[in-house]
């Protein structure tokens, strides 16, 4: 099946928007901001007045004065993404998740059960339409990334199928921006030496490619312009970090209230780590600024461990240390991830032994929290205070 369109990217469209759209009828047709501080989500109609991600709510509202804002409801964000996923996976059972929103699917070899992947793709649409009541776009293509930006160039609510033989047609005269890897600064680079579309790279050879971007970027993007990606649907991928952020906003913080939001956030990703049964020796703590510049943070422990003290006292210390920039630029996100997961939850134990009273009182609280709810026990230095809006981290 290597020389026919077989990989589906299937991509929900402004995903918490629509759902606000779809459980509201008054908001249907209206531009929706999905947000505190920030925007999370713009529904396409607030999209056509320039509102973007994470912009600003102060910014979306100058551009988009008639904009509703609506706060957060992850709740009900999960549930549908459940809802979407079951029709994935009814569809195929090569389905491999990328994000809340979003999944490739594998359908080659359901011809004679299931039509062509053209009419998978549509049924897909329509079921997802009918079961979940959220618009979803789909590209279909010989390699996931054609698939990916295949989904992109036909939202919104679309389907466009990529044809062998008709790739590099399709792909070079669209502007760089749709090579994976290639943002504002690698663009501004290329745009500088008059490189505008992926045809442009393209042309480029690889050696001129590797001087001017790295040897990484470089040969990347060379074989992504050539439509080069060998990557296979996978399934049961696990992914390779947990995590969790908090958008906080344009308001000055008290660095006090910093140390807090982040110590809710250790608390629900060692949560989720226990729950997963899976180890980690890796803290990274991310932050963007009120410039939207970010910044990246990482330490890794002496041995993987689930207990939420060793990975709370880490990420308080990368904290502490970035205190002067959050004085100096203010500070909108901040979110902490547990990486270089182990694969089976086992722990090594060393001398001295771990405190048991801290797998106690995990524990403890784990059962509390699971029997009711989440927001049953919480820290003192939380109290008061919302992580409103949250979002897990994607991995890297």
């Amino acid at each position: 099946m290597a020389d026919q369109a077989t990989i589906l990217h299937a991509d929900l469209d402004s995903f918490y928007a629509s759902v606000e759209q779809r459980d509201d009828p008054g908001l249907r047709g209206r531009p929706v901001l999905v947000g505190g501080g920030v925007v999370l989500a713009a529904s396409y109609e607030a999209k056509a007045y320039g509102v973007r991600t994470p912009m600003g709510i102060a910014q979306a509202r100058a551009l988009c004065p008639g904009a509703v804002l609506v706060p957060p409801r992850m709740k009900a964000y999960s549930a549908a993404s459940k809802a979407v996923f079951e029709v994935f996976r009814d569809t195929t059972p090569i389905v491999e998740g990328i994000s809340i929103d979003e999944a490739f699917l594998e359908v080659g070899g359901l011809l004679k059960i299931r039509g062509t992947p053209t009419e998978i793709a549509a049924r897909l649409r329509a079921e997802v339409r009918e079961r979940a009541g959220l618009p979803i776009t789909v590209g279909v293509a010989r390699t996931k990334f054609l698939a990916k930006v295949a989904s992109g160039v036909g939202k919104p609510d679309g389907l466009l199928v990529v044809q062998p033989g008709e790739e590099l047609a399709f792909l070079h005269p669209l502007p760089v921006e749709r090579l994976w890897g290639v943002g504002p600064v690698t663009a501004a680079k290329l745009r500088d030496r008059q490189i505008r579309t992926v045809g442009h790279v393209a042309r480029i050879g690889e050696a001129a490619l590797v001087t001017m971007l790295g040897a990484h970027a470089g040969r990347h993007l060379h074989a992504l312009a050539h439509n080069r990606d060998p990557r296979r649907v996978r399934v049961g991928h696990r992914r390779g970090s947990i995590g969790s952020q908090c958008a906080l906003g344009r308001r000055p913080r008290p660095f006090a209230e910093l140390e807090a939001t982040l110590a809710a956030l250790v608390d629900r990703v060692t949560r989720r780590m226990r729950a997963a049964n899976r180890a980690g020796r890796t803290v990274t703590l991310r932050l963007r600024f009120g410039d939207f510049s970010r910044a990246t943070r990482s330490r890794s422990l002496l041995k993987a461990t689930v207990h939420t003290r060793p990975i709370l006292e880490t990420a308080l210390g990368l904290l502490t240390a970035a205190r002067p920039l959050i004085e100096e630029r203010g500070i909108t996100l901040v979110g902490v991830a547990v990486g270089n997961l182990d694969s089976d939850g086992s722990v090594q134990l060393e001398l001295p032994f771990d405190d048991p009273h801290d797998e106690g009182l995990d524990s403890a609280l784990d059962a509390v929290r699971d029997r009711f709810g989440s927001s049953s026990v919480t820290r003192a230095a939380s109290l008061g205070r919302e992580l409103n809006p949250s979002v897990p981290l994607l991995p890297d």
